[in-house]
């Protein structure tokens, strides 16, 4: 990528430096301004797509008549050759172009004459730059979408590995219940299971072509739109043409959801960091996914989910970056709308690196069970099994929570757990509780108990293992 700044319109003597909409101007752009007003840095990003767009709409010309087919074969080869250029590293962006589009007609035109200044016919740069957008943020998509389904893949087999370990499950971060380690994973699944989802439907408010809305009110020439629609994959053409060369919100749509996403990797990382620390002691992140420190040796910082857990702003930002730059933008298209591919493309890079982290990351996941299992026996987390005993003897539940209350406070006094008290003691607080009740005291009594749909026993969190698996297979398929 270049700035405004490192390259003026002489870099590149072979390219007629004649601006390709100058004709109504007197002077020539003030230097400072050019440089100030240019895309290219950061909207060359496009240039596949752009090729791509021009291409199909050259064919489409052809198709109606205002392209002679040898035309569009010299277009078509000339494009293709200018892709080749670029993806080869000899292609030279120039400032003075401005943008992307006009880098590339320019570089035609110089390549094969007159005809490459056919091409630009019944479009604008405005319907081009919202389909070439379009274009880059559908493919976006389906790279992120890959990546949140090889994360949930990793997932889903370390939750069914992970069914029988015992870990405690927090409110307030105090600890509540025992869980299932792999319930724990799956909520993770879930929540990506959402994102996922949100993206999906994003795509498909993506996937409509705005080219052939020219500038701002459609074009007098009979063009294809639905036959240029086929020729790109998209669904379907816009509705209306003011509409589809102004609007963003497919843009902040997908912000929108890649924020979600962040910030669901964001809880993630928290709960990284937290089992990783010596207070918690719950998982080990093998080495490659961590860093040392430059003055304590001992030191093995989870930098990965840190990082994460911090680039979740930049997404934030770039959502309220786009949300306040289509505030009050009349219509139709305004140069306001140059600024918003860099929170765009920022935003993809930072969800996919995120994603890709944590789908190479969480599969090589260490549990520590015997830290877990000895964290889930602190903080009483077997009372509400004892409450649930109790009101199945017969007693009311606000009386169960009395009592069982009044025997964690004993508990606690005596420095041990509810399942350490002897029955004589336990049945002190009430002459319901019988021998059995140790059974549902104990951690892994607690978990099986409840085996009911979304529920932690471990012969649920199987099933749900399952059933995650079936639907990613459907997914993929």
């Amino acid at each position: 990528m270049i700035r405004p700044d490192e390259q003026t319109a002489d870099q590149n003597p072979d390219l007629p430096l004649v601006k390709l909409w100058g004709g109504r101007f007197d002077e020539p752009t003030d230097a400072f301004v050019e440089a100030f007003t240019a895309s290219i840095g950061f909207d060359q990003r496009l240039y596949r797509e752009d090729i791509a767009g021009s291409i199909a709409h050259a064919r489409m010309l052809a198709k109606v008549g205002v392209l002679k087919t040898e035309e569009c074969d010299k277009i078509v080869q000339g494009l293709n050759a200018i892709l080749l250029d670029i993806e080869r590293g000899d292609f030279a962006w120039v400032v003075a172009y401005e943008d992307v589009h006009m880098n590339i007609e320019a570089r035609l035109i110089d390549r094969i004459g007159d005809v490459g200044k056919k091409l630009h016919t019944g479009r604008s740069r405005n319907d081009q730059v919202a389909t070439d957008v379009r274009l880059h943020l559908r493919g976006a998509i389906d790279r992120i979408l890959a990546e949140l389904t090889r994360l949930r893949s990793g997932l889903v087999d370390l939750a069914e590995r992970e069914a029988d370990t015992v870990m405690p499950g927090f409110t307030h971060l105090q600890v509540a219940q025992p869980v299932s380690f792999g319930h724990h994973l799956l909520a993770w699944y879930e929540m990506l299971t959402r994102d996922a989802d949100r993206l999906v439907d994003v795509r498909r408010r993506v996937n409509v072509l705005p080219l052939g809305s020219a500038a701002l009110a459609g074009t007098s020439y009979p063009l294809d739109r639905a036959y240029v629609a086929e020729q790109l994959g998209f669904d379907g053409v816009s509705r209306n043409s003011l509409d589809a060369v102004s609007d963003r919100d497919f843009v902040i749509e997908f912000l929108s959801a890649a924020s979600l996403a962040m910030m669901h990797l964001s809880r993630m990382s928290e709960e990284l960091i937290l089992w990783t620390s010596a207070q918690f002691g719950f998982i080990d992140l093998p080495d490659r996914f961590c860093t040392g420190s430059s003055i304590m040796p001992q030191k093995k910082n989870p930098d990965v989910p840190e990082l994460v857990r911090g680039k979740t702003g930049r997404v934030y930002g770039d959502l309220f970056a786009l949300l306040t730059l289509m505030k009050g933008q009349p219509l139709a298209y305004n140069k306001d709308n140059q600024e918003d591919k860099e929170p765009l493309f920022d935003a993809i890079d930072t969800l996919l690196g995120s994603l890709r982290a944590f789908a190479d990351m969480i599969p090589a996941l260490q549990p520590n069970r015997d830290r877990m299992r000895a964290a889930a026996r602190q903080g009483f987390s077997t009372a509400t099994d004892l409450a649930d005993y109790l009101v199945r003897q017969g007693v009311p539940f606000r009386d169960a929570h009395e009592i069982v209350g009044r025997a964690v406070r004993h508990a606690q006094n005596a420095g041990c757990d509810l399942a350490d008290l002897p029955l004589d003691v336990l049945q002190g607080f009430s002459a319901k509780i019988g021998e059995e009740v140790f059974a549902v005291l104990t951690l892994e009594g607690s978990m099986a108990a409840r085996d009911i749909e979304g529920g932690t026993a471990p012969a649920q969190v199987r099933r749900q293992a399952a059933a995650a698996r079936a639907a990613l297979a459907e997914q993929g398929a």
